[in-house]
């Protein structure tokens, strides 16, 4: 459905035919000499543009014309739709620690690291969040807020994809991690605060201790789902050959529990990408508290399109008002 913002803009429309129909003003002074009056007088019979001279003008009213209907905004309204948002306030705390460059995980068939799996995982879930706000943190051997609370997903996930190893040091402050997700988090109801830990080491840095941490998290309402990443088994090539080993012997998967069991959440152990992917989808059915209902109308303005027609038909104007006095004075 087409409506207009402002209306009555279009009683502008007229204006230029009520100055053409104002009765016109005698010129005072001295008359301008011109020494060939005549061929002034019978221009139009010798070159034939009274269609010509009449185009410059029928351009300036198409000008005219589109100028004051952008003015007067035309918007499309589309078909209303029904939006049910979850209105939840979710950070993501995420690990960059050295041991994330561990290439134990898989992504479209070919090995890779945790961290490159974990993004990859997280720009799908972060795509699927509506009406949730969203905030990034990243922690190695200190914790930092990489993305404020947004409904802007899109930059949100840029930002998960622009992470890199090692940008927050290579050790692991999961304490430091929590703590500042509790500070970010503290003013919100407590209905709504989940903070999503992902990490696939040990505390070894910071100087909040995660049960001490997790001990505040309960205190302030503040639910915390943890994800231990990492395979549980992998071939290197050794000394004496293949060789099997445990890549995820540092992961203390006995204080991630502990950590999720006070807070309310609950602890998932992902062994590969497609692990990882479940607990994902398993967190946005677990997560969502639906709100009441809005409905809403997606709006395209026509304005911008409007106001370019208008400059359009203005310079047709200037073209063509030059090359009619080009033509009459090529014509003597």
């Amino acid at each position: 459905m087409l409506e207009l913002t402002w209306p009555w803009f279009l009683c502008l429309l007229p204006l230029p035919i009520v100055f053409y129909l104002l009765p016109k003003v005698a010129p005072k002074g001295q008359a301008l000499w011109f020494p060939n009056a005549q061929y002034l007088a019978n221009r139009q019979e010798r070159i034939g543009t009274k269609k010509a001279l009449h185009l410059p003008l029928i351009f300036l009213c198409l000008a005219w014309f589109c100028l004051v209907l952008a003015i007067a905004r035309p918007t499309w309204l589309g078909e209303p739709t029904q939006v049910t948002p979850s209105g939840r306030d979710l950070l993501i705390a995420l690990d960059l620690s050295g041991s994330m460059q561990i290439k134990d995980m898989t992504l479209n068939g070919q090995a890779t690291d945790r961290l490159s799996a974990a993004k990859s995982v997280l720009s799908d879930f972060i795509k699927q969040r509506r009406g949730d706000r969203i905030g990034l943190i990243v922690f190695g051997s200190k914790a930092y807020l990489q993305a404020p609370l947004s409904f802007d997903t899109k930059t949100i996930n840029q930002l998960v994809q622009e992470e890199q190893i090692g940008f927050a040091g290579e050790q692991t402050a999961i304490g430091d991690a929590i703590g500042l997700g509790i500070k970010r988090l503290e003013n919100r109801p407590s209905d709504k605060k989940v903070l999503i830990l992902m990490t696939d080491g040990a505390n070894t840095a910071g100087r909040v201790k995660p049960d001490q941490a997790a001990r505040f998290a309960a205190s302030q309402k503040l639910r915390i789902h943890t994800i231990g990443i990492g395979a549980d088994s992998m071939q290197v090539q050794g000394f004496f050959g293949p060789q099997t080993i445990n890549p995820s012997n540092d992961l203390d998967e006995t204080m991630l529990k502990n950590i999720a069991q006070k807070t309310g959440g609950e602890y998932f152990r992902a062994k590969s990408t497609s692990d990882l992917r479940r607990i994902y989808q398993t967190l946005d059915k677990l997560e969502p508290a639906p709100a009441q209902s809005i409905w809403q109308r997606p709006i395209t303005s026509y304005f911008h399109w409007l106001g370019l027609a208008a400059t359009f038909f203005l310079a047709l104007a200037l073209v063509s008002s030059g090359k009619l006095s080009l033509r009459i004075g090529r014509n003597p």
